[in-house]
């Protein structure tokens, strides 16, 4: 074979194995595939959400709050060194505007290096966790949760090629399926007696159906590890960003060490079990958006009038979803506690309560990380994450000595009066959206809010003398959804923003029709429409 044919060759098999990178194709449709991702979006989380509820219902009636409490200080370790595996490179292979073979397969294996260097690291904390909570039962669950770090790193990759094609049809089906497998390992094994071990095998099982759906769906395969490609940039991105989920993951998770250490498993497990079932509602809404909304404004950074415009139709419409959602939550949280944990479970619901203030307002804050993201802005997202979180361990050890409910009492004072309008002021220092652009946006949603507690609260009583829970808590439901359609019906702002709640997606002002805005709006419109407290 002459010299030519044999560079043409490789050639050819560097172009095969670059296909899987290229991006161009999706942009000449950009509108219609965001939109379709916004509805296989919205499809997903409604099935998410069913399974998370329903993994939720059962497994608190099959386990204690010991054993979650046992799981919650296992996950402190396990969390925070699993950062480490990611080290942002997925979101930088999801983000790069030119990618090619040696380059991923070189995250590839940084990612598989790293997993196996936190299992073994998280194997030999194991015994440090064990004298430190005094808890021998320890030493198991961490190696298992161990092992399903290391099961988990194959698939880092691979899932974010997908995301990167924008094929999200295929990744709702792979989480779908892991969670759906875990769920049923987990309640078989707890029928069995496995008690927490359940909670391990969840973990393993979901991960493992994890690894064997995205290479399955994936069809891009790694070679051995070379030197000489270029990552260095990426390296720099995905440490920036891995940089401020240390700080954040710190500050959001000392409150269950330290309940941990100071009160034990049975305090940890009530906590826990408030702050999870917060989350589950909250995560419906900052996942989906963060998957497609993200990359979405990435593309309208050249133009800072519809980025802004885009961005601020989002978190109009993450408000007024979540806002009147989360009070009804608040007003009604003894009840829901009750009627989704069971009464073993009685104690959690002040601290659900608690905890719902700040929930109030994190489902919009969460999107303010959008723009240090999609603006380049990771160094100022790095000093934020400081910030926020010397402000949250205050918070927390100033709450400590009076247990569960004195930690969510202070974070969530802390959060929704110092942290929210430092991050809108810090993040309205530069960029296309402005401090003053945040609490104009928000305004409706906060008073629709307010108003739909105060109803709530004067209906209590009302609402007590009803004997059949689901019936309580549906009129109850329904009164916070009138109340907060009233308030935005007489409100002018409130009105613009439920006309804007169209399928379509069109926008309101007819000469602001831009094509990736459509994308934005439709996208938000299917999530909401099914409607990440966020650790």
């Amino acid at each position: 074979m002459s010299s030519i044919e044999s560079s043409s060759v490789h050639t050819f098999v560097n172009d095969d194995r670059n296909r899987h990178f290229r991006t161009d194709h999706l942009k000449a449709n950009l509108g219609a595939r965001s939109a379709r991702g916004g509805a296989v979006t919205l499809i997903a989380q409604v099935c998410k959400f069913v399974l998370s509820t329903l993994s939720a219902i059962v497994l608190a009636r099959l386990l204690t709050p010991q054993d979650y409490g046992l799981i919650g200080m296992v996950a402190i370790i396990v969390g925070f060194l699993g950062m480490f595996q990611y080290m942002g490179l997925s979101t930088a292979t999801v983000k790069w505007s030119e990618l090619n073979h040696e380059q991923v397969n070189t995250l590839f294996w940084l990612n598989i290096g790293l997993s196996a260097a936190i299992m073994l690291l998280t194997i030999c904390a194991a015994p440090l966790a064990v004298w430190f909570f005094k808890e021998p039962r320890l030493m198991g669950i961490t190696i298992g949760y161990a092992v399903a770090v290391l099961i988990t790193g194959a698939a880092i990759q691979h899932e974010a090629i997908l995301i990167r094609q924008m094929r999200f049809a295929i990744i709702a089906a792979i989480e779908i399926s892991a969670m759906a497998a875990g769920l049923a390992a987990a309640i078989v094994s707890a029928l069995y007696g496995a008690r927490y071990w359940a909670l391990v095998i969840n973990q393993l099982v979901l991960a493992a159906v994890t690894v064997i759906g995205t290479w399955t769906a994936c069809r891009w395969r790694p070679g051995l590890p070379a030197r000489g490609a270029d990552v260095r940039s990426m390296l720099s991105y995905g440490g920036n960003l891995t940089g401020f989920n240390i700080t954040s993951y710190f500050a959001r998770n000392l409150d269950n060490l330290l309940l941990g250490r100071v009160w034990g498993a049975y305090q940890l497990g009530l906590y826990s079990r408030a702050y999870q079932l917060l989350l589950m509602p909250m995560a419906q809404i900052n996942s989906p958006l963060l998957a497609v909304a993200v990359p979405a404004l990435s593309r309208l950074t050249d133009t800072p009038e519809r980025y802004r415009a885009s961005y601020l139709r989002v978190l109009e419409k993450i408000a007024m979803v979540t806002m009147p959602g989360v009070v009804f939550m608040i007003a009604t949280s003894d009840w829901l506690v009750l009627f989704l944990l069971g009464p073993q479970w009685r104690d959690t619901g002040r601290i659900f309560m608690l905890l719902g203030v700040a929930a109030i307002i994190q489902p919009a804050t969460r999107t303010v990380l959008w723009l240090f993201t999609t603006q380049g802005r990771a160094r100022e997202m790095f000093l934020w994450g400081i910030i926020s979180s010397v402000i949250a361990v205050t918070s927390i050890v100033a709450g400590l000595p009076w247990g569960a409910i004195g930690v969510a009492a202070a974070y969530a004072a802390t959060d929704l009066l110092i942290t929210t309008p430092l991050l809108f002021w810090f993040a309205g220092r530069r960029g296309p959206v402005k401090t003053f652009d945040f609490y104009r946006t928000v305004a409706p949603a906060v008073c629709a809010a307010l108003c739909s507690l105060a109803v709530l609260l004067i209906s209590r009583p009302w609402l007590a003398t009803l004997p059949v829970m689901p019936v309580r808590l549906a009129f109850a439901f329904a009164i916070a959804a009138l109340v907060s359609l009233t308030v935005f019906s007489a409100l002018p702002t409130g009105r613009m923003a439920m006309r804007s709640f169209n399928v379509s997606g069109k926008p309101t002002e007819p000469k602001s029709n831009p094509r990736s805005l459509r994308c934005i709006s439709n996208a938000h419109s299917a999530a909401c429409a099914g409607s990440r407290m966020t650790r």
